[in-house]
């Protein structure tokens, strides 16, 4: 695609949501920003949601990664639906009862004031590592496919895309998010299944003959029953099921989306009819990796014309599998198919960054400097710009070192940080619901940064202590065991405050 095709292209698309951000933010105040005046419709909630959840992440990691692990990904979203059904029916009851613009007030009100302090700042580390992430992976696209050209260093790329993020969030926040969302993940799916189908275009197969061709490779395998295995689907499925809990129950980026709903109803339908949805979503894209490897494959394209993309013969794997959707979709798919997948991974990455730049801008300005955000002045919407910049700022770094430092698969590197940086909220949010006991606030965060650090051993010495068996995504739940297990260990029986109900 030529420079000035694909700046026509972002130049359209990010008109299209400052558009979107000029008539959601009309009439709108400090508390429109963080809560939407709790008046989304639950059905725009549940479509925002899914391009939320997936990101650039699902968009370019996920079919690449295919290479590597067949479909073992789609145990994990198996997981996925026992983990929602349990923020559907036990968690959203809570946060509506107590009405929560932040989620980690709930720790406050049932621990104290250190276990709310750590609560929040584990989400802030989680969070900003996660939207980096996810933003590293659309800015490394729109190098290769537009800056590189003019010879723009990739810092240059990353504070252009931060900075068109914060314009069109900057004023409504939450409530233009809502909006904003339900377009990208239009765009997102539109382009996986366009691409699906010019793909079988190119290769000369009908639809029966993708389907069969995706049902025949060797990379459709789901179930891996090897309990060894890092992939083996028990642990898969259960660490799917506490990523789900603790990466979005857990997080007030997914549930501030959710809290914007009129009542708790709303809120539960939407969490039903989103994870319904996520599974054959999720199958999409996995075909649709299936599909790339055939196309290389049947097309001869040769691996130095890929960026990176290799197979190691020593490993037998394939290496920077991210770059491969990407790197086709740009040199060797047709133009109309490149505007596509242009418009997906914008339209991914952002679903995904906008929102957490919102919601840390919201847990920093409730959690850590106790702001109440229902009232309305002119020193709170000058906090709050500030924060949102200071943000936009901190992730502009961290992109940056996760570009010196990035040595592996972006789907896999999310989880395994999440691994550690979710374990301690499980573990307290657990604790929490399902005991009554009091604890010694004051060492929560003593507790909290050792149960990833004993995590961390765990892990690197698990085969060797547990014969051979290696840890998946399953790790987080090992994590949150740890937290919950030192807070049980310095804890009495009576709750600390008798007159809230904690518990449903």
């Amino acid at each position: 695609m030529s420079p000035i095709l694909v700046f026509s292209v972002i130049a359209a698309y990010f008109s299209l949501l400052i558009l979107i951000s000029y008539f959601t933010s009309r009439k709108s105040n400090t508390e429109t920003f963080f809560t939407g005046n709790k008046q989304s419709p639950w059905f725009l909630v549940a479509f925002g949601m899914i391009g939320a959840s997936l990101s650039g992440v699902t968009f370019i990691s996920v079919p690449g990664e295919v290479g590597n692990s067949n479909f073992a990904y789609f145990q994990m979203v198996i997981g996925y639906l026992l983990g929602y059904f349990v923020i559907a029916t036990v968690l959203l009851p809570i946060y509506y009862k107590l009405n929560l613009v932040s989620i980690y007030t709930y720790l406050e009100k049932r621990f104290g004031f250190y276990s709310y302090k750590t609560g929040s700042i584990f989400f802030l580390i989680s969070r900003v590592i996660g939207a980096s992430f996810r933003l590293f992976l659309v800015a490394t696209v729109l190098q290769l496919a537009f800056f590189d050209n003019f010879g723009i260093p990739f810092s240059v790329t990353v504070i252009v895309t931060i900075l068109l993020i914060w314009v069109y969030t900057n004023k409504a926040g939450i409530k233009t998010i809502v909006w904003t969302d339900t377009l990208q993940t239009s765009f997102m799916l539109l382009a996986v299944i366009i691409s699906v189908i010019l793909i079988g275009k190119d290769l000369n197969l009908s639809f029966t003959e993708i389907v069969s061709e995706i049902k025949n490779s060797t990379h459709s395998t789901i179930f891996d029953w090897n309990w060894k295995s890092g992939t083996n689907f028990f642990k898969q499925f259960i660490g799917g099921a506490f990523i789900a809990i603790a990466m979005t129950g857990l997080d007030q980026d997914m549930m501030q989306k959710n809290l914007t709903c009129r009542n708790i109803k709303d809120a539960q339908k939407n969490m039903f009819w989103f994870s319904i949805t996520l599974l054959p979503v999720n199958f999409l894209f996995l075909s649709l990796g299936v599909l790339l490897y055939t196309y290389v494959s049947k097309m001869g394209i040769s691996f130095e014309s890929l960026n990176g993309f290799i197979f190691n013969e020593e490993t037998a794997r394939y290496l920077q599998t991210d770059k491969l959707y990407p790197s086709l979709a740009i040199n060797n798919f047709s133009i109309i198919a490149g505007i596509t997948f242009l418009l997906g991974i914008i339209a991914a990455a952002f679903s995904s960054a906008d929102s957490a730049l919102t919601a840390l801008t919201t847990s920093f300005t409730v959690d850590i400097l106790g702001i109440d955000v229902t009232k309305e002045s002119k020193e709170t919407q000058k906090k709050k710009r500030l924060i949102h910049l200071g943000f936009s700022f901190l992730i502009f770094i961290v992109i940056l070192i996760f570009k010196i430092i990035n040595d592996d698969s972006v789907i896999n590197m999310v989880f395994k940080v999440a691994g550690y940086t979710y374990g301690p909220l499980l573990g307290l949010f657990t604790f929490g619901l399902f005991t009554k006991r009091k604890i010694i606030d004051k060492f929560v965060p003593i507790i909290a940064v050792l149960s990833p650090i004993l995590t961390f051993v765990i892990n690197y010495y698990s085969e060797a202590i547990f014969f051979g068996y290696k840890f998946g995504f399953e790790l987080l739940l090992v994590n949150g065991f740890i937290m919950f297990l030192g807070l049980y260990l310095l804890s009495i029986k009576s709750l600390v405050n008798r007159n809230v109900d904690f518990k449903l």
